[in-house]
């Protein structure tokens, strides 16, 4: 597997990442924890240049830390245009990586899926997420994922915000938690 020079690539993310997405000010995270900012990744995940940076820089990130996979996602709602980018970045570089979205909870009629998308049992999968306080939307995700039949090689973020889910997930999860950037890069230390 080729490792491109994502460095370009990486630095104008950030760039984005500081314009777009952090918001300084008192809020509430979902995790009811109160911050002096908050780090609206939508705003990059959904923006038209920002997406194809994001995909670039995660694939990069992963291919650098050795992880092998063949399907990317997450829990619904913020890491689905992660994984989007992701599965579009590594087929412009001509390779099969399939996105999956996880459901909160298995749906009750239908197929009864919580994981949605390609199959992911037996296959080798990273679970995203677009940043993470507390660790759990990605453990909810490692959880649905594993009973899915999946095998989860990896949590993967944007943003880390330095508050205890890398320790929380590599512990709990018991699989490496990658991020691309943290939150000193954003200046929010």
């Amino acid at each position: 597997m080729t490792v491109l020079d994502t460095a370009p690539a990486r630095a104008r993310l950030l760039e984005l990442i500081k314009e777009l997405a952090v918001v300084r000010g008192k809020v509430i995270l979902s995790s009811g924890a109160e911050a002096d900012y908050y780090i609206d990744l939508r705003r990059v995940t959904l923006h038209h240049e920002a997406s194809r940076l994001v995909g670039q820089v995660m694939l990069a990130m992963l291919d650098e830390a050795g992880i092998g996979f063949e399907s990317a996602g997450g829990l619904t709602m913020g890491a689905d245009p992660v994984g989007t980018a992701l599965m579009h970045a590594a087929g412009d570089a001509g390779r099969a990586v399939d996105a999956f979205v996880v459901r909160k909870a298995q749906k009750s009629y239908g197929m009864g899926r919580q994981v949605e998308g390609p199959d992911v049992s037996g296959r080798p999968v990273v679970v995203l997420e677009d940043t993470s306080t507390t660790g759990g939307s990605a453990l909810a995700a490692v959880d649905g994922v594993r009973k899915a039949g999946g095998e989860v090689k990896a949590v993967a973020v944007i943003v880390d915000r330095d508050t205890g889910a890398k320790e929380r997930i590599e512990q709990e999860a018991g699989v490496p938690y990658l991020f691309a950037f943290g939150k000193d890069e954003l200046g929010l230390d």
